[in-house]
């Protein structure tokens, strides 16, 4: 009789296991694995889910490569390997190596190569630690923490982030760089819905003026502009210049031909003149010897 007591009192179970849903703390909680095994007692509950684990309850989903539910009505879940999950009411999801999650007081610990996204606010995280209150949607970051949203990019030792508030504090080398500006201190605030940053401690930064980068811009644009036009009257010139050489070349011709006409007919002209004074003196000779022989004929 005792024996079967004791029996009944604790139970090992090693199945394999579909599908299980389960009425704890008035809240249903669904789970599912390629194998479980655990034990059943006064004080405590303990399942290990193996392979392909996933558990659901009303507010938070998570799947791994194995989960644990432990404690009276599985108040706890602890889970390795490949960690996913999201939080259902805060719309948070989340990716990690391991989590420890207590369903009474809300409270998710993510560890090592974390990853958080709130897909309502368009922020996502990164940290070797996170703690997330779903009741009060304050999740404290701690180690490497990078945060991104919009055009920031927040990064240090230590952060916490209130969804509800949208602000995100900093601290240990803190550092917020938005688009080319840079802003670092020993803590800074920064109201994600205003854009408004607060920074305390050995301040410092850099910012860009886009005013005067633009200027350079258009600057560089007239400066094209310039060199363009100043290409464009080069060749302008350039064209003009080798067609009044080449009306100079045919002006030249043109002036050589006429001086060769000319020259040609001056040298006809003087021909002429030539032959006309030929044939003068041969006619004056003529006459010359005409007369001396008249005058012979005369003086027999």
């Amino acid at each position: 009789m005792n024996n079967n007591k004791s029996f009944t009192k604790k139970i090992l179970i090693l199945f394999a296991i579909s599908f299980i849903q389960i009425n704890l703390f008035s809240e249903n909680i669904s789970f599912s694995a390629n194998s479980m095994k655990g034990t059943v007692g006064n004080n405590s509950d303990t399942t290990e889910l193996i392979g392909d684990a996933f558990v659901l309850t009303e507010t938070m989903e998570i799947s791994a490569n194995s989960i644990k539910m432990s404690g009276k009505d599985f108040r706890y879940i602890e889970a390795q390997g490949s960690v996913k999950g999201k939080n259902l009411q805060s719309k948070m999801e989340f990716s990690c190596d391991k989590l420890k999650y207590d369903r009474e007081t809300k409270i998710a610990e993510l560890k090592d190569n974390v990853s958080l996204t709130d897909t309502q606010n368009d922020v996502s995280a990164k940290a070797q630690m996170i703690e997330y209150n779903q009741d009060s949607e304050i999740a404290i970051m701690q180690i490497d923490v990078e945060l991104k949203q919009k055009d920031n990019t927040c990064t240090g030792a230590y952060a916490i982030y209130r969804k509800t508030d949208k602000m995100l504090e900093l601290s240990g080398n803190a550092q917020i760089k938005q688009k080319s500006d840079t802003f670092r201190a020993q803590e800074i605030s920064l109201n994600m819905d205003t854009q408004e940053i607060s920074l305390d401690g050995r301040v410092k930064g850099s910012i860009t003026d886009e005013r005067k980068t633009e200027d350079t811009v258009v600057e560089e644009e007239n400066s094209s502009t310039e060199a363009k036009t100043e290409k464009a009257t080069e060749n302008k010139t350039s064209e003009t210049s080798v067609s009044s050489s080449e009306e100079k070349n045919t002006d030249t011709t043109t002036k050589t031909e006429e001086d060769k006409k000319t020259e040609e007919t001056s040298s006809a002209s003087k021909d002429k003149t030539k032959s006309e004074d030929k044939s003068k003196k041969s006619k004056n000779k003529s006459k010359s010897t005409t007369e001396i022989v008249d005058n012979t004929k005369s003086s027999n």
